[in-house]
């Protein structure tokens, strides 16, 4: 079984950090915050080390916080429900009706916008 090697990477939380581009000082709050979720290992001198599973769960759980705007509550209520996402993207394709309403707004709020752009172009290459 080769899927097990993956298990036995360990990152240290500066290489996590890195790769979230996440503080280490967040990280370890989110470690408090949500301990069932991220539990890295400790080396010598209380070093924390995450395996590939961890960093996974912490870069939903940055995207829940970060493009999806919910509150660590939020993050918390779907870890204690079971329903925190694989990945990101999976909480927007099954995710609640006011992540999609909120989405589309922004898409039509955008369009509105665009559209009054090329009219005040108009109106200012008329005027000109």
């Amino acid at each position: 079984m080769g899927a097990g090697m993956d298990n036995e990477y360990f990152a240290s939380i500066n290489d996590v950090s890195k790769q979230l581009n996440v503080p280490a000082h967040t990280l370890r709050y989110w470690e408090k915050q949500f301990p069932v979720a991220i539990r890295p290992t400790t080396g010598n001198g209380g070093r924390r080390y995450y395996r590939a599973e961890t960093v996974r769960r912490l870069m939903v759980i940055r995207d829940m916080l970060y493009k999806h705007g919910l509150t660590i509550a939020g993050v918390k209520k779907l870890l204690r429900d079971g329903k925190l996402p694989d990945t990101a993207d999976d909480f927007m394709a099954d995710g609640t009706a006011v992540q999609k309403s909120a989405v589309t707004a922004s898409k039509k709020n955008t369009d509105i916008i665009n559209a009054a752009i090329t009219m005040l172009e108009q109106a200012k290459n008329i005027l000109a």
